[in-house]
């Protein structure tokens, strides 16, 4: 059976979870990936209101849609990072509060652990899994190009930080049988595949800690992405679908980025529409079925230069023309009949 795909609605945060639900209906989504914020998933109301998750899936059944996964990866970058005032822009208000760095992020990791019970709350009324993807954040992001020189000490520093922070919220993940999928992300404290091994190390590889595993994110850098999934092939919970362009010629500005933003022609790299970037999902797809994952596909849209309509709706039909189950024989097994 074909894996259904969902579109995360993360990137429409304007609209209404409704609207964004009609929205990917009428393109041709099975569900939704939920946002935990823009209203469209909120934990502190799944975990007062006990018809909220109720009245939530109603909603999503009545359109013909479900739901997979959820995903807070503004409030997981604050519980590691070294706070500025970036984050105000990001975080909710009460977890931004007086904007004292050492507060913010015991508050994000409190959220954090919120948001795996309300995702046990919304398992429960679904009767299936429920993932949760996000960020954690990286105390030594900055210690990415080691000059001045880097002491191996600082990084060692850095997942041992890591490590702190994650392990009592990774406790909760636990108590409440809930899966994180960390996006291996710059600025994460896993950012290849390199990282993510350590990342797990420092953790004690613990199950509840796992990979929203996204190629956007890998392929620019020369990173393996494909080789990432059989690399981590216990620890894929959840797949997006996003893909990104990178020159095959040298840019007026390199990997990274050039202080440019986003959809500014003179970048090394730009996220694309799926299908119009550089990414090989022909060897995504025949990795993830030698892995046997059998979840959602959820299409992150993200393309500076498209109408975000035509993109997601294009999007949906290129993943399901995409999508294949695997050969159960091979092909010439039939040979041995002749």
């Amino acid at each position: 059976m074909a894996r259904p795909v969902t579109l995360f609605t993360g990137q429409w945060a304007d609209l209404s979870l409704e609207e964004v639900v009609d929205k990917a209906k009428s393109f041709g989504y099975d569900g939704v990936e939920l946002a935990c914020w823009g209203g469209h998933f909120e934990a502190e109301k799944a975990l007062e209101d006990s018809d909220y998750c109720k009245n939530l899936l109603d909603m999503l059944d009545k359109k013909g849609m479900k739901v997979w996964s959820i995903s807070d990866h503004l409030t997981g970058q604050a519980v590691c990072d070294r706070i500025d005032e970036r984050h105000k822009e990001i975080l909710a208000p009460e977890i931004w509060g007086d904007g004292d760095p050492a507060g913010v992020n015991k508050r994000a990791a409190e959220q954090i652990k919120n948001v795996a019970r309300a995702a046990r709350k919304l398992s429960e009324a679904a009767g299936h899994d429920i993932v949760v993807n996000g960020f954690t954040g990286s105390g030594i992001w900055h210690l990415l190009y080691s000059f001045p020189p880097t002491d191996p000490g600082m990084i060692d520093a850095g997942y041992e930080e890591f490590a702190e922070r994650w392990n009592p919220i990774l406790d909760v993940f636990d108590e409440v049988n809930i899966k994180f999928g960390l996006e291996v992300h710059p600025t994460e404290i896993a950012f290849d595949i390199v990282t993510a091994e350590r990342a797990l190390e420092a953790i004690g590889r613990r199950e509840a800690f796992g990979f929203n595993y996204d190629p956007s994110h890998l392929g620019y850098q020369g990173v393996d992405y494909v080789e990432f999934i059989r690399h981590f092939s216990d620890r894929i919970y959840h797949v997006h679908m996003k893909d990104v362009y990178w020159s095959e010629v040298p840019r007026l500005s390199g990997v990274f980025g050039g202080h440019l933003g986003f959809g500014d022609h003179r970048r090394f790299w730009d996220f694309r529409s799926l299908g119009r970037g550089s990414v090989n999902f022909e060897e995504i797809m025949r990795a993830l079925n030698d892995i046997n994952y059998q979840g959602p596909l959820s299409v992150e849209w993200e393309d500076s230069g498209m109408d975000r309509e035509h993109g997601a709706a294009e999007a949906c039909e290129f993943v399901k023309v995409l999508d294949f189950e695997p050969s159960a024989t091979a092909f010439d097994a039939a040979f041995a009949d002749e």
